[in-house]
This record gives C-alpha cells, structure tokens and sequence, in this order.
C-alpha cells in the first residue's frame, strides 16, 4: 500500500480539526507543526487499518451487489428440458 497523502487543503483541514479537537476537548493548544506531525504519525501508524476496513466494506459491499445480479439472472431463466 502506497502511504496515505492528503492534498494540501485536506491538510489544512485535517490539521485545524486536529487543534479544534485538543482546544475542545483536552483542553490543550497545539501548533501547527505539532499537528501535522500527529496527522502524519496517525496517517503512518494507523492509516493502513482505516485503508484495509474501507477494502472489506467495499468488497462486502460488491459481494452483495452481485449476489443480487446472479439471483437477477436466474429469475430470468426460461424452463427447459435440461435440469440443473
């Protein structure tokens, strides 16, 4: 898996809700830098588990859609002489 890389201004999003989040709810400030150096050290860290999580959500999300196309399909069959 390639790392995780956010385009500048999801950077400077992710790092003002970073700020926001100590400010509101560990009652602490935090720079800038220190917290794009927690965003990079999550994204590094913990990243590939959020990353994997969203592949089995979407291949369980595919695996379902087709399960619905095969019952589609076989709704459609036209009886014959031949049996399954």
């Amino acid at each position: 898996m390639p790392d995780i890389q956010f385009s500048s201004d999801e950077k400077e999003l992710l790092v003002r809700r970073i700020q926001l989040y100590f400010t509101e709810e560990l009652d602490q400030k935090i720079g800038q830098f220190d917290a794009e150096f927690l965003l990079d050290f999550f994204s590094k860290e913990v990243g590939a588990y959020y990353y994997n999580r969203g592949l089995q959500d979407a291949q369980a999300a595919l695996s379902a859609k087709l399960d619905d196309i095969q019952d589609a399909i076989y709704q459609l069959e036209q009886p014959t002489e031949f049996s399954r």
